[in-house]
């Protein structure tokens, strides 16, 4: 097998210069992004990319093609070196990788002598023997139990349902000269950190990246992608078929959209202005600038300060002077706040310059009137709003509980949206007010 897949490497059957048939290698039919996987770092162009990330369709080959060329190339390059396989658990990494590469040793020419109970695999081909860890990236803690090893290499797969702390360990501890990085995933939805700081940095990363679609897998008939075309639909249906990255169901305002919703120029004059303030110090904090114009609010600005990203926590007073910087010489008709903010509320009332109220907090009744504002057009989001934004595509429901209520992540800047519905736009005392949002 791989005298012929290096045959066909000679052959010039590279990335960019292969038609569009399927290759057969020893009687096993390879597609046009399979041989790429497979032959991406022996080719003259891998010298230039440290990695690789290869995402897309659920079933169209590139988990098989990713673990094949990983051990290939290990053995190619190193001797007696540790390398890692890492999956979102142990159990998934061995049905995912370890199992086919083991139905794959005798027909690929490698050998693999397993040690189940120490979580690891020793391969040998060319002559060269070496060691494959496995572990498991389930949530946060996980980072830490890939420490202190150094790697020769890595394969991360399903990377996009690992935590981010636990995938940039993994990738520091890969400081063997020569060694690469090989990332394998399904999409999440647009807005994943993997998709954000890997995908869409791959060039700048210098990673080569493969999007792979069901076509991509030879093994599959046309009947069996049909179906999988039928069990789907909508936005499962770009993701697990298409392999696109696009939020799912169970988003909290599935009406949002960047088109209708944000805009790129704001009005020149406004009748008046507010703020809503979501307050934190370890959880983010959000304040959004309001101006109203011609009977829609327009977000006009915002401030949204991360003290887990940034590293540093601000005080009361630094995100007071930060609320100031928002305002600038503007006069602010009111800033509503978190009403569990007791101390940042006492703060602004010090200061003597705006006037400042309790947010109403009704979560449900709030979510129900954000959803018709978005409905009626009655808010616009002016695109330098980025964090806002990116928290609309994030902001879902529980999936489980038995109680309508939003996950409690990526909800700050929702969370003074919500504050700012309910305060400013819905503050009349008294009236009938009906809303309605879909539950995806």
């Amino acid at each position: 097998m791989l005298y012929l897949l290096w045959e066909a490497v000679r052959a010039d059957m590279s990335l960019k210069k292969q038609n569009k048939g399927i290759f057969d290698i020893g009687g096993k039919k390879i597609s046009k992004k399979q041989m790429a996987v497979l032959t991406w770092w022996k080719a003259l162009e891998g010298e230039r990319y440290e990695g690789i990330i290869c995402d897309g369709a659920v079933r169209s080959g590139k988990t098989w093609s990713m673990g094949i060329s990983f051990v290939i190339w290990a053995c190619s390059s190193f001797r007696g070196h540790d390398l890692a396989f890492c999956g979102k658990t142990i159990t998934s990494v061995r049905r995912n990788l370890v199992t086919p590469l083991i139905r794959s040793a005798a027909q690929w020419g490698f050998t693999v002598k397993e040690y189940p109970s120490k979580n690891y695999l020793e391969i040998g081909m060319f002559g060269n023997v070496n060691r494959f860890y496995l572990f498991g990236g389930r949530d946060e803690s996980s980072a830490a139990l890939i420490q202190g090893v150094t790697l020769a290499g890595v394969l991360l797969d399903e990377a996009a349902l690992m935590p981010r702390s636990f995938v940039e360990q993994a990738v520091a501890r890969c400081s063997v000269t020569g060694s690469k990085l090989w990332f394998n995933c399904n999409p999440e939805h647009r807005l994943h950190w993997f998709k954000r700081e890997w995908i869409d940095k791959a060039s700048e990363k210098r990673l080569l990246y493969i999007h792979f679609e069901l076509s991509d897998n030879p093994s599959l008939s046309r009947e069996v992608i049909s179906r999988y075309g039928r069990l789907y639909s909508g936005a499962f249906y770009e993701r697990f078929v298409l392999g696109r990255w696009v939020s799912t169901e169970g988003l909290v305002y599935p009406m949002f959209s960047e088109k209708l919703h944000t805009v790129d120029t704001l009005p020149d004059v406004f009748e008046k202005y507010a703020v809503s303030c979501d307050h934190g110090t370890v959880n983010p904090a959000s304040f959004g600038l309001w101006g109203l114009s011609s009977g829609i609010w327009y977000r006009i600005s915002e401030y949204y300060y991360d003290s887990r990203r940034e590293g540093i926590q601000r005080t009361d007073e630094e995100h007071y002077a930060a609320l100031e910087r928002l305002c600038g010489d503007r006069v602010i008709d009111c800033v509503v706040v978190d009403p569990s903010a007791a101390s940042f509320i006492e703060c602004i009332r010090r200061h003597g310059k705006f006037r400042v109220m309790p947010a109403k907090n009704d979560v449900l009744t709030g979510i129900r009137r954000v959803a018709d504002v978005l409905n009626s057009g009655g808010i616009k989001i002016h695109r330098s709003c980025a964090d806002c934004i990116r928290e609309f595509g994030l902001y879902r429901w529980q999936e489980s509980g038995g109680s309508d209520a939003p996950v409690k992540e990526n909800d700050h800047a929702m969370d003074d949206i919500r504050y700012f519905v309910m305060s400013v736009m819905s503050s009349a005392p008294s009236g009938f007010f009906v809303a309605s949002t879909v539950r995806s």
